[in-house]
């Protein structure tokens, strides 16, 4: 659903919080300030420009750092009084070069699963190997038994996918998937890096199509 900019509730001096979040890991990078103004430029340039309340100026995110974060989306809350700001990040969006901003622990309960956990749960087991670890194992045999199980569990997804089985397919893909994140790690290439590779063709399919449409 679709709002008008005037609706939203700015407070008595003329701010709205903004949380800002990959759009691709949905990781909160910061919190920070817009007002009217920086809304309408970070709606006009697709970045996001804020106010800061320490400068008492306006404040276009990597203006100095380079590390711009090019917005994908703005949702407001039920009151519409606070934003969150979905973006396409280049590079960190703290000033002391961390990813994002919210990196001191207060609590930590039990990680729910995804493929951010499984990638930090593989390099693990390379940096501090672990007894009897498959994963250890496979940092110990090196990169051509990795690439060797790669292939191998490539030839199992086709197989079982020739053979229409729902389940197993799953199963497989299961496996290739562990495996490719093994390789992943053994290469120093990071989740980051696919997502930014796949979000690099999209805009070139786009194009494409595009151009393709309009002769």
């Amino acid at each position: 659903m679709h709002i008008d900019t005037e609706k939203l509730k700015f407070d008595e001096k003329g701010l709205i919080p903004a949380v800002v979040i990959d759009s691709r890991t949905n990781k909160v990078l910061t919190v920070a300030y817009m007002n009217r103004e920086s809304l309408a430029i970070s709606l006009e340039e697709k970045r996001t420009c804020f106010w800061s309340r320490s400068r008492q100026k306006l404040w276009r995110k990597g203006e100095t750092s380079g590390n711009v974060q090019h917005i994908v989306r703005i949702d407001t809350d039920c009151d519409c009084d606070a934003l969150t700001v979905y973006v396409l990040p280049e590079g960190p969006a703290c000033h002391t070069g961390e990813e994002s901003c919210f990196y001191n622990s207060v609590y930590e309960g039990e990680e729910p699963f995804s493929l951010n956990a499984l990638m930090r749960l593989i390099e693990g087991r390379k940096t501090e190997k672990k007894e009897g670890s498959y994963t250890t194992y496979l940092f110990e045999k090196g990169i051509d038994k990795i690439l060797k199980k790669v292939g191998e569990e490539c030839t199992e997804v086709i197989i079982a996918g020739k053979a229409d089985d729902h389940a197993e397919v799953i199963y497989e893909i299961s496996d290739l998937t562990y495996h490719v994140l093994v390789l992943m790690v053994q290469m120093g290439i990071s989740i980051d890096d696919i997502y930014k590779e796949l979000a690099s063709r999209h805009v070139i399919d786009h194009k494409v199509k595009q151009e393709k449409m309009t002769k």
